[in-house]
């Protein structure tokens, strides 16, 4: 059986996207791969990390991954459960007018970043364009325009956030951000989670807000949210997959739901027929 499971939702002059989906057996660090074309990849369930030289990133759903043209990586897969990413691949003129210049690496079509975290509205355009061109009920025109302003704003500097600080904070965040992917249902505490990581409580907040920025309950929150997003359009009863996914009630998860969305899952699901 084949690694990965890879369909194509649009091909256009524009935009190139496809949906790909990888059974994440390979625990330890694959061999070298490259691709010819940079792409952006937002994943959309699951979790995996991709190793870029001596630099590496955690791939989950608040985040945005630059596969650039021509660079080497490696890939693991520390949890298990495999994932699935959205992969947009632009044409080098594209990717330069949208992308702000700073981000961009000079004479090339790479990014200078391995990614960068994005928001809610960002993590809810990937769900509507993946659900809406799988089910054939978003026109290429309207699926071209939606993805451009997904690019720009996970691109842009007031939703982005590059993380930031040494290495070594870095290294004890992205430990954190796997072991809440690894069981998105688990309502965990600060005390456990710094005791699984060996460290204290408060240096453990204080981290992981100085890196991702924005607190460990709240990063939790919308990876629940990004699984919901990513079921949504399959469930029928809410309320199972609200307990599910950790939320202690299905008015709980709604309440999270249209705060973080703007709207009802209900409305979503409504969305998306």
């Amino acid at each position: 059986m084949a690694e990965f499971d890879v369909s194509v939702l649009l091909d256009t002059g524009t935009v190139s996207v496809r949906d790909v989906r990888c059974r994440g057996e390979c625990r330890h660090r694959s061999d070298e791969e490259c691709t010819a074309a940079t792409h952006l990849v937002f994943p959309y369930r699951g979790v995996y990390v991709r190793h870029v030289g001596s630099e590496q990133s955690v791939a989950d759903a608040n985040h945005v991954l630059f596969f650039n043209a021509g660079q080497s990586y490696r890939v693991s897969h520390p949890v298990e459960g495999g994932d699935a990413c959205l992969s947009l691949a632009l044409p080098e003129a594209t990717l330069q007018e949208l992308a702000p210049v700073a981000l961009l690496q000079p004479g090339t079509a790479g990014l200078r970043e391995q990614s960068l975290r994005i928001d809610a509205r960002a993590q809810a355009l990937v769900a509507l364009l993946r659900h809406g061109l799988a089910g054939g009920v978003v026109e290429p025109l309207e699926a071209e325009g939606l993805l451009l302003t997904l690019v720009c704003r996970s691109l842009g500097p007031r939703t982005a956030r590059a993380p930031r600080a040494t290495r070594l904070r870095r290294r004890l965040v992205d430990r954190a951000k796997l072991l809440l992917a690894g069981d998105l249902s688990r309502r965990w505490t600060l005390a456990e989670i710094a005791a699984e990581l060996g460290g204290s409580p408060v240096y453990l907040t204080q981290v992981f807000a100085e890196v991702e920025g924005l607190p460990l309950y709240r990063y939790q929150l919308r990876l629940r949210l990004a699984r919901a997003l990513d079921r949504l359009p399959h469930e029928a009863d809410l309320s199972a997959l609200a307990l599910e996914l950790g939320f202690s009630s299905h008015s709980h998860f709604a309440s999270a739901f249209r705060q973080t969305y703007g709207r009802s899952p209900s409305a979503f699901q409504r969305s998306l027929r």
